[in-house]
């Protein structure tokens, strides 16, 4: 499962590029060897950022499904157990909401 933070890192990375890709857009009238240099540049770095974007999105889909595949193992191999912490769990919520 992917945790908030590393959600939030791979949002932001997606704006980014979108940003960057608005800026090469806007910036595409303007003229000059420094300017084209550095438009090539931007490029290529946001080429390589949407490269390593889309294969840390396929390797936290890949350990998502791992880890749910091992959890539902975990479950198929101890039903009784499982049973009994949900029961656990459930008895512990409703006790504290019974508090309030």
């Amino acid at each position: 499962m992917e945790s908030a933070s590393t959600q939030k890192l791979k949002q932001d990375l997606q704006i980014v590029v979108a940003d960057a890709e608005e800026l090469l857009k806007a910036t595409a009238s303007q003229t000059g060897e420094r300017v084209e240099k550095v438009r090539v540049r931007a490029e290529e770095s946001l080429r390589a950022a949407r490269a390593r974007l889309a294969e840390t999105t396929a390797a936290l889909d890949h350990s998502a499904r791992a880890a749910a595949r091992d959890v539902d193992d975990q479950v198929h191999r101890h039903p009784w157990a499982t049973a009994g912490i949900a029961a656990g769990v459930g008895l512990l919520v409703g006790l504290l909401i019974g508090r309030r």
